[in-house]
């Protein structure tokens, strides 16, 4: 169950609106707050409430409910000045988390030095993702989740191919837990073409791989190096 919290969102651009109309769907609390009237007319049937003001102006802050806010999102990360005047000022009002947006290394440690409790610095975490995937063709999606854990998404090795997970003993030789495995099913849609589906299989020991699988898999990265032959 969903713990229950006030977020504020501060910059109504693609990524701070997404964000928030996310949260609002997944039952969250959510204020938004931005200096624009038409983002502010876009979202406020979308969210909790939707405050028209400039989050730079300390005075200004001092009418928005920042008292209620469990967590702020600092989403206008293409305005630089205006994200680091914005953690600093929220720091000072005692919003115990904040996240922002960062653009550059410079401007995640500026950030940070500000107040920031985590920064995202999505270009750089995108450069990131695409270079490891562009040269690990076999790796579809990962997250760190810390100490060195990760949950991976990769195509079956072809050396598990027409081998069942009890077979594998993955937990036992690597430590790692197979979380779901994604299959593609031809299928025939209304009009009798086949169309290619992903189906999502909850893994048991007797699940067999076949080719061309994507294993949904979490453990160290060197036990995950290991199957993938690294």
């Amino acid at each position: 169950m969903a713990v229950d919290k006030v977020f504020g969102i501060f910059g109504l651009g693609t990524f701070g609106s997404k964000v928030a109309k996310t949260l609002a769907q997944r039952g969250q609390t959510v204020i938004t707050v931005d200096n624009n009237s038409d983002k502010i007319e876009k979202i406020k049937n979308d969210v909790t409430q939707a405050i028209l003001l400039d989050s730079t102006d300390e005075d200004a802050l001092n009418n928005a409910p920042l008292e209620n806010i469990d967590t702020a999102i600092i989403g206008m990360g293409d305005e630089v000045e205006a994200s680091i005047l914005t953690t600093a000022l929220l720091k000072k009002y005692g919003i115990p988390h904040i996240i922002a947006r960062a653009t550059s290394d410079i401007h995640e440690k500026v950030l940070k030095q500000v107040g920031a409790s985590e920064v995202i610095n999505i270009e750089i975490d995108e450069a990131l993702r695409l270079s490891h995937q562009l040269t690990n063709p076999d790796l579809i999606d990962t997250m760190d989740l810390g100490e060195n854990q990760q949950i991976v998404s990769i195509t079956v090795p072809d050396s598990f191919v027409n081998s069942t997970l009890e077979e594998l003993d993955l937990r036992n030789k690597y430590n790692l837990n197979v979380i779901s495995i994604k299959r593609a099913e031809t299928k025939i849609d209304e009009m009798g073409n086949p169309t290619t589906e992903h189906d999502t299989i909850l893994p048991e020991p007797s699940t067999k791989l076949r080719a061309n699988d994507i294993i949904v898999m979490a453990g160290s990265a060197e036990s995950i190096d290991k199957i993938r032959g690294k």
